[in-house]
C-alpha cells in the first residue's frame, strides 16, 4: 500500500493510494481547516450536524483505511477520495477552503499524470529527495530500492498475499534477518514517528 504526507501550508495531510486513486486522512485534512484541537471530535460533531441540516451522512463517502499513525503502526483511518474531500471541505467553514481546494486539485491532477506517465513520479521523488539535501549517489540508490521493493511485493501479490499485516510479517522477517532489527525497532532507534524509515538508512540499506 502506498501511504505518503501530502504538505499543505506546512501541515502533513496522510494519503493513500486506494484503486488507482488518492484518499486523504479525513481528520488531518478537518485539522488543517478548522485549526481544531481535537479533530476527532470535531469530525464527530460534524457529521451530526451535516446529517441533521442537510440529510447527508459524512460517513457514506468514506473508507476505512490503513494509515501510519502518530506511534508508527498502521491504524485504519476515516479517509475519501478527491470528490469526497471537497464534499467535506463545503460542510467546514473556514477561510482556507478555497485555496485548500485548489491544492487538492492540483495533488488529484498530479496523480493521474502519474498514472499516465510513471516516469513523472520518479522525477518528483527525485526532486523531492533533492530538495531534503540527499546526494545524487543516494537519491540513485533509493530510487533503485524502491523499484526492487515494488517488484518484492508485486511478486508476493501474485503468490496470495493480500492482508497488510501478512506484508508487515515479510518485511520484518527480511529485515531481521538482513540487518538484524525489525523495521519498529529500528525506527525505536532513529527515534522516528510519521517518517519513511528508508529515508534514514545508508546506501546498502535504502532498499
Amino acid at each position: 500500500m502506498d501511504t505518503r504526507i501530502a504538505v499543505f501550508k506546512g501541515k502533513g495531510i496522510r494519503k493513500t493510494i486506494h484503486k488507482g486513486e488518492w484518499w486523504f486522512s479525513v481528520i488531518d485534512v478537518i485539522e488543517v481547516l478548522s485549526d481544531s484541537v481535537n479533530p476527532r471530535d470535531y469530525w464527530f460533531k460534524m457529521k451530526i450536524r451535516v446529517k441533521e441540516e442537510d440529510g447527508f451522512q459524512p460517513s457514506t463517502i468514506c473508507r476505512q483505511l490503513k494509515l501510519s499513525a502518530p506511534d508508527g503502526k498502521m491504524r485504519e483511518t476515516d479517509c475519501a477520495d478527491t470528490e469526497g474531500i471537497f464534499r467535506i471541505v463545503q460542510s467546514v467553514p473556514s477561510p482556507k477552503a478555497e485555496p485548500f481546494k485548489r491544492w487538492l486539485a492540483r495533488v488529484g491532477y498530479e496523480r493521474i499524470k502519474e498514472i499516465e506517465d510513471p516516469e513523472l513520479a520518479t522525477k518528483r521523488t527525485r526532486a523531492l529527495y533533492k530538495a531534503k539535501g540527499y546526494s545524487d549517489d543516494w537519491i540513485e540508490k533509493r530510487i533503485r530500492g524502491i523499484a526492487i521493493r515494488e517488484e518484492l511485493t508485486g511478486q508476493w501479490q501474485k503468490r496470495g498475499i493480500q492482508q497488510t499485516r501478512e506484508y508487515e510479517i515479510l518485511t520484518a522477517e527480511i529485515s531481521s534477518a538482513t540487518f538484524g532489527m525489525t523495521p519498529s525497532a529500528y525506527k525505536k532507534y532513529k527515534k522516528l514517528k510519521r517518517e519513511n524509515l528508508r529515508d534514514h538508512k545508508n546506501h546498502r540499506q535504502c532498499m
